[in-house]
């Protein structure tokens, strides 16, 4: 198979991936390394920021999250993430005020917007999610 043809399909295979995943989820496909393949700026500086995030690179997880929203990112899954793990950053950094606003954007995306378990059972930023949490749930009851 000439290398042209196979380059070809593997992009073709790889995008059909991207983009059925991305469909459910984004997620899954930054498992694979969609920074590597997505197609987009917003969606590879997003799965880079998780992963630094995920590496202790506090510093440039932060900044490829930011970058991921101001390249605007298509998906509101994909926008929440990145709220999620800036606010994670932040509140690690001590810097609650900033943890709490990331948080706050998160549930004016989504109202029903949750952290897992675990996460919300955090002693950094479980008590502040908690604490925005029902800030917002009062808002909406207004």
């Amino acid at each position: 198979m000439p290398i042209r043809l196979f380059r070809r399909r593997a992009l073709a295979a790889a995008s059909l991936v991207l983009l059925l995943a991305g469909g459910c989820s984004s997620t899954p496909v930054r498992t694979v390394g969609a920074d590597q393949i997505a197609l987009r700026q917003a969606e590879r500086e997003l799965s880079a920021g998780i992963r630094a995030y995920e590496e202790g690179k506090y510093a440039l997880a932060a900044a490829r999250l930011q970058s991921a929203l101001a390249s605007e990112l298509l998906f509101t899954a994909d926008k929440i993430a990145a709220h999620k793990y800036l606010g994670f950053v932040h509140c690690a950094a001590g810097r609650t005020q900033q943890c709490r606003n990331e948080f706050r954007q998160a549930f004016a995306l989504d109202p029903d917007f949750e952290l897992s378990r675990a996460e919300a059972g955090h002693p950094v930023w479980g008590p502040v999610y908690l604490s925005v949490r029902e800030e917002s749930r009062r808002g909406q009851r207004e």
